[in-house]
């Protein structure tokens, strides 16, 4: 017996609705982190371009995923498919480089580049450090559903492709080999 349409999208739907609140939560998280200091002065999510990019994929990635699943209870129509697929696809590539830049940005923080004359700030900025890094967590957190979304929605879209018949590549093999004589 076949599964239905709906009970086998039932652990898809699941993880896109995970991905909603990780989403919103690394937004918030990061969107709302600033931290004072009496001596260094202020900083904010939005002086650094890589936070602001990752508030920005992170508001995309849910704006996708709310999409997708109306998408797939509105219809299930191979076209559909494709553009869920398609938006799978960036949306787990606009969280792979946000996810680095916000890395990046953190170990900086953290450590410092001695190189470049950038000291490490976390010793200042501790509660702006630790909140960056659970927005983080939590962004990676949605990485790591959307990259299953991806294989599962690729999964579906390239499972309705069909392989040319092994007889039909044999005869152009064959004429290729007998024009490569003549």
């Amino acid at each position: 017996m076949a599964a239905s349409p709906s009970s086998s999208r039932l652990p898809e739907t699941a993880l896109r609705l995970c991905v909603v609140p990780l989403a919103l939560a690394s937004l918030w998280e990061m969107a709302t982190n600033a931290q004072a200091d009496g001596t260094y002065g202020e900083v904010r999510f939005s002086d650094l371009s890589g936070f602001s990019y990752l508030v920005a994929t992170n508001a995309v990635t849910a704006a996708c995923s709310v999409a997708s699943i109306l998408m797939s209870f509105k219809s299930h129509h191979a076209r559909c498919d494709w553009v869920i697929f398609l938006m799978d696809q960036a949306s787990a590539y606009l969280l792979v480089t946000s996810a680095s830049a916000a890395a990046e940005l953190l170990h900086l923080a953290r450590r410092g580049d001695r190189d470049v004359s950038w000291g490490e700030v976390c010793s200042y900025f501790g509660r702006f450090c630790g909140r960056a890094t659970v927005s983080l967590a939590l962004h990676a957190a949605a990485l790591a559903c959307f990259v299953a979304l991806a294989l599962v929605s690729g999964s579906r879209v390239l499972s309705r492709c069909h392989a040319p018949a092994a007889d039909a590549s044999e005869s152009e093999a064959k004429q290729a080999g007998e024009q490569g004589r003549h």
